[in-house]
């Protein structure tokens, strides 16, 4: 089964880095209930409450008291004098007239926050109800307690999947907050796309301090910095830094307020003048603000006394077109390459190490890659490094000969005795169209570690009959192919241990981890391995019982995101095998042993 989705505790002591959200979790592993039972549609927005009387005071009363507080506001309600109106700043000024807007959706078309996400159930998302029984602070800690990056490509897909999902805040949580935390999570892995659009699935004007921040960063990192504007002009107040002034400024330009931008932006910037000499990012703003034709002063951006990139001198330059210097950018942190992946305004030479980083990481789905190196080849041909590696890639699938075909594939993958992830992500679809035979059983197991990093399980299946018992592509068709053809015996893993060549037959324990996972070897055989290989499958810690605990239950969300604090880390020296154990057990058994498979397979390739 191709896996094509919509929406596409760090390991060992790095485990200790966590241990502090998830002790904040009050509940034991037996709090985790079932999903709650489908609940009735939304109601209809409810009507604006209605003034109630205070109970035990007679209306009488309540209404001289009225009258008589209305009589007395009147009468200290003034006009204020010529200077006063001279000294209030334009935000003052519409206060005072009532010219500043509150809300700009009728009752009848606000949205409830019952239910918050862009993935419906019918579209390839969880169920919406699954986190509805759940206590919110175990929620809460998966969700902040998980930095952003996972050592998987496809823990990064399920996540994604579970965090854009439409559902219902667990119990305790509002759905404002829930929509808040799952944004800012969505952010942090590079997921900027998504978590805008969770943000914009929840009326402006209710958007909570953590939400607003999120949606801010989503829409800085998306280079739609005008998306931004509803919440300036309705939360004028909320924030009060440079940035956010910044902000309300450029919006102001757009909105057709040329003077009070220009005015605002200037005095930012003799303050930032005097205050470390550096107005890059007024500069920035000035020039955004300009882009609307409103008259603004045309600005030079000098790159000379700035020593340092930030994402919003990253996302307005970007969005402009403005060249930011190399320095800057060689020094720039993962967060950039990430940005740079998804935005348009760049050339395809600046965006392509991106690229690679997104398709390692889960961001970007092979044809979402090959997208780009198309692109490359059409407006390039074969000029530089993207230019060739596109004609290769080209070569890869439409060159008559298979043996040129994987001549081309072997050169996209390079000499490196380790075959770059990313490499493998680009040739998948390339790799499915190899004819399995005899002929190319020398290249079987990275050709079927690519096809697995699309999902092309059932293309993987045709060399079955091609590999050997124990090779490195038996082991990935062991974990990754569906169904249960019989139990892998404790002969074939010892075969496989025999060919294994990483440090401490590292990767023969992740077999036996994603084997047992996925219930494909019997209880001895677990027993015997774990003891032979003192893999520690049966320690329980607080997470793992919570995990298998949310497996046993069926909910696959709570799953999903628990899985996500339990693989955190930059590459898979950081995950053990009993963590991919619990996390590939607890997702079979949660109805989602697609993702099962795919991440033991995935353990095996990156081990």
């Amino acid at each position: 089964m191709m896996l094509q989705r919509k929406a596409a505790l760090l390991a060992g002591a790095g485990l200790l880095v966590l241990a502090a959200p998830i002790a904040l979790v009050a509940a034991n592993p037996a709090a985790v209930v079932p999903p709650a039972a489908p609940a009735s549609a939304p109601s209809a927005a409810p009507a604006p409450a209605e003034t109630a009387t205070p109970a035990g005071e007679p209306a009488g009363e309540v209404a001289a008291q009225t009258e008589e507080q209305s009589s007395s506001s009147s009468s200290s309600n003034r006009l204020p004098t010529l200077e006063e109106l001279e000294a209030m700043d334009t935000d003052e000024l519409d206060e005072l007239f009532g010219l500043k807007p509150t809300y700009d959706i009728p009752n009848a078309q606000r949205r409830a926050t019952t239910r918050v996400g862009i993935l419906a159930e019918d579209e390839g998302g969880l169920p919406a109800t699954s986190l509805a029984r759940q206590p919110q602070s175990i929620v809460r800690a998966a969700l902040t307690g998980t930095q952003g990056r996972l050592v998987s490509r496809w823990g990064h897909i399920a996540l994604r999947r579970a965090l854009a999902s439409r559902l219902a805040a667990p119990e305790g949580m509002s759905g404002v907050e829930f929509a808040g935390l799952r944004a800012q999570l969505l952010n942090r892995m590079g997921e900027f796309g998504a978590a805008r659009a969770i943000a914009q699935d929840v009326d402006v004007d209710v958007w909570n301090a953590r939400l607003s921040n999120a949606a801010i960063d989503a829409y800085i990192a998306t280079g739609d910095i005008v998306g931004a504007c509803p919440l300036t002009m309705l939360r004028a107040g909320y924030r009060d830094d440079v940035e956010w002034q910044m902000l309300r400024s450029i919006c102001s330009a757009y909105a057709g307020e040329a003077a009070r931008s220009r005015n605002n932006l200037l005095q930012l910037r003799d303050r930032q003048s005097g205050e470390d000499g550096n107005v890059i990012d007024v500069l920035l703003a000035q020039r955004f603000a300009g882009a609307a034709g409103l008259g603004n002063s045309a600005v030079t951006i000098e790159w000379d006394d700035v020593d340092e990139l930030t994402p919003w001198r990253y996302g307005l330059a970007a969005a402009l077109g403005i060249e930011i210097p190399d320095r800057l950018i060689d020094d720039a942190g993962p967060y950039y390459q990430r940005v740079s992946a998804s935005l348009p305004a760049l050339p395809l030479s600046q965006r392509v190490e991106g690229v690679r980083r997104a398709a390692r990481e889960g961001i970007f789905s092979s044809a979402a890659m090959i997208d780009v190196y198309a692109q490359g080849y059409a407006a390039s041909r074969e000029e530089g490094p993207l230019g060739t590696d596109a004609a290769l890639l080209r070569a890869a699938y439409v060159d008559p000969d298979p043996a040129a075909r994987v001549t081309a594939i072997r050169t996209l993958w390079g000499d490196a005795e380790t075959i770059p992830y990313d490499r493998q992500v680009l040739t998948a679809y390339a790799a499915a169209r190899i004819p399995a035979n005899d002929g190319f059983a020398a290249d079987a197991g990275p050709l079927i570690a690519s096809m697995l990093t699309a999902g092309l399980d059932r293309d993987a299946a045709r060399w079955r009959e091609i590999v050997d018992e124990g090779d490195a592509g038996w082991g990935l068709l062991a974990v990754g192919l569906p169904g249960n053809s019989g139990q892998v015996s404790s002969g074939a893993i010892d075969s496989y241990r025999d060919n294994d060549q990483t440090t401490g037959t590292r990767r023969t324990r992740m077999l036996v981890a994603g084997l047992a996972g996925l219930g494909r070897i019997s209880d001895g055989t677990r027993n015997a391995w774990n003891r032979d290989l003192d893999l520690e499958l049966g320690r329980e810690t607080r997470w793992s019982a919570l995990i298998d605990r949310a497996g046993e239950v069926r909910n696959a969300a709570l799953v999903t995101m628990l899985m996500g604090v339990g693989m955190q880390g930059d590459d898979w020296s950081r995950m053990t095998p009993r963590h991919l154990y619990h996390i590939v057990s607890a997702l079979r058994r949660s109805g989602m042993e697609a993702e099962a498979r795919m991440i033991a397979a995935e353990a095996l390739a990156r081990t």
